[in-house]
């Protein structure tokens, strides 16, 4: 009787050795890669939404804010490529002044991004340029990866001297365009 407890008790232990070391997953034939999800009450408390990690969590196309000095200071249309970079749509501006810019980002956090973006702003009467913009902005997505926001600045330079003739700060929010 003691060698047999003795052995049922190596058993036990062992079973629960392999059981702490490795997860188990079961499918019943539902096919696709084990996705991490958080519990969302956005559903009503109904289920499991997957969780973004924020790889990438930026990627996409987005409808913009700019907020400054009290009230709305730009809006725009702006995609975040999985490349680094960034393109923008001012709407705000007209064509002849320059409404489409670039930038490039890089991911500082799990939902955080920085950006530094550069934009050509001309006359719309000579065609000449007036000032050269750098847009800096360190925006956090949500979880759920529909919005964004975070401080912006805006620093304008004269074309010829390299002096600069403006600063702006305030915020951004984003809202994904989705298809």
């Amino acid at each position: 009787m003691h060698w047999l407890s003795k052995n049922a008790f190596c058993g036990l232990a062992a079973v629960g050795v392999a059981a702490a070391a490795a997860p188990a997953f079961a499918g019943c034939g539902v096919g696709g890669p084990v996705q991490p999800a958080v519990f969302s009450s956005a559903s009503g408390g109904a289920g499991l939404t997957p969780a973004n990690l924020g790889a990438q969590g930026i990627v996409g196309m987005w409808s913009v804010q700019f907020l400054a000095n009290g009230g709305v200071f730009d809006t725009a249309y702006a995609q975040w490529h999985s490349d680094g970079t960034e393109l923008m749509n001012s709407l705000g501006r007209t064509p002849a002044s320059g409404n489409v810019c670039m930038g490039v980002w890089t991911q500082t956090g799990p939902f955080s991004y920085h950006l530094r973006h550069l934009a050509l702003s001309f006359d719309p009467a000579t065609g000449k340029p007036d000032h050269r913009d750098v847009i800096s902005e360190d925006v956090t997505v949500d979880p759920r990866g529909q919005s964004f926001s975070g401080p912006f600045t805006i620093d304008a330079y004269d074309p010829k001297s390299g002096a600069q003739v403006a600063h702006i700060a305030g915020t951004i929010n984003g809202q994904r365009v989705n298809p």
